[in-house]
């Protein structure tokens, strides 16, 4: 017979404290009986970029653990699952074993979250691999995003820390904004380097709303490119190269993100003199409730 067991539930609004203007998130509480493929089976129903399933932790230095689901596969780490879950879990009544301090359990290991200030959080964005995009590439992604306000100064650069995208730096904010692909000449460049994840930033003006514009575009998918509203490992990503390459703003500096979606994401980058860098933002709890397990 169907389970007739059900577990609490939360749909969160990250990156946002304005409800319908970040990245929505689905959390699943105390997920620890269920299997991986019960876990897909939700988070394709979901729908959502992804479902986070929050379980007990197994290393005594965490506060939970968290398994991170798309509509097709499970993910080691994502930004906006980290502080969603943490939101999710803290408006539940949790309190930290350090305060202001939470310890995500993940699959590439312990991510660190700390409380900025009331109700904004910030994790410590986790070890980066860079490797610089093929200097004989850059002529076909300029073409394959029909733009020539690419900026090779910043030379564009695969950044993984868990997901991977290719970071590049854009003229202005204005001309990210105005990044149109050519589907077959993107479909070349992806089939050329394995590469379908862009992650996109250009600078504001100073009195400007934030720091950076930033875009991420997935290709690849069944509806041929899909934009993220709003993107936590991309801008992990993003700070940290800046940090490699020399470029960084200051110690702080903010980013925007989902303009092109009718969105209005927020994030907060630190850089810390010990070395860490801090990716937050708010979230906002949506629906609150029970769902009924497979």
């Amino acid at each position: 017979m169907p389970s007739t067991r059900s577990v609490r539930f939360m749909q969160v609004d990250v990156f946002t404290s304005s409800p319908y203007k970040g990245n929505p998130l689905a959390v699943v509480f105390d997920a620890d009986d269920l299997d991986t493929d019960q876990m897909q089976t939700i988070a394709r129903w979901t729908n959502l970029s992804e479902t986070a399933f929050l379980l007990r932790p197994t290393d005594p230095d965490a506060d939970y653990r968290v398994r991170i689901f798309t509509t097709a596969y499970e993910m080691p780490f994502a930004g906006h699952p980290t502080l969603g879950s943490a939101h999710a879990l803290l408006s539940s009544g949790y309190s930290p074993k350090r305060k202001g301090r939470l310890v995500q359990q993940c699959p590439i290991g312990l991510v660190q979250l700390a409380e900025q200030n009331e109700g904004h959080w910030a994790f410590a964005a986790p070890p980066t691999a860079f490797t610089p995009l093929a200097t004989a590439h850059h002529t076909a992604l300029a073409q394959a995003w029909h733009t020539d306000a690419l900026d090779f100064n910043a030379p564009p650069c695969l950044v993984d820390n868990g997901p991977a995208w290719l970071v590049t730096r854009v003229s202005s904010a204005k001309a990210c904004l105005a990044l149109r692909p050519d589907l077959t000449q993107l479909e070349r460049f992806a089939q050329d380097t394995g590469i379908r994840n862009f992650a996109f930033y250009g600078p504001h003006a100073e009195d400007g709303p934030a720091t950076f514009e930033v875009r991420c575009l997935i290709t690849g998918g069944d509806i041929g490119i899909e934009e993220d509203p709003v993107t936590g490992s991309a801008n992990a990503g993003i700070a940290c190269l800046l940090t490699e390459q020399g470029r960084r703003p200051g110690d702080t500096y903010t980013v925007r993100q989902g303009t092109a979606l009718k969105r209005d994401g927020r994030v907060s980058v630190r850089y810390d003199e010990d070395g860490t860098t801090w990716i937050g933002g708010r979230a906002v709890t949506m629906i609150e409730g029970s769902i009924r397990l497979p």
